[in-house]
């Protein structure tokens, strides 16, 4: 995992965030909103189980979830 973006910074719509590798391909995966890029969960090179949290993106101020 290598992430192409900081926490604090802002993100569009289909920005690349992160690459993401598995044991058979690598691909970039693309922001699902715009805003900012609050949080980053997932750290660079961790196993994360399909389906769980990679980062939050929201505005500014947002209440981030527990993690």
């Amino acid at each position: 995992m290598r992430w192409f973006k900081k926490e604090g910074s802002k993100v569009k719509l289909g920005d690349p965030v992160v690459e993401l590798e598995t044991d058979k391909v690598n691909y970039e995966l693309d922001s699902p909103a715009a805003g900012v890029l609050l949080k980053i969960v997932a750290a660079i090179d961790a196993e994360v189980p399909v389906g769980d949290p990679l980062c939050c993106i929201g505005e500014r101020g947002d209440t981030l979830p527990e993690f």
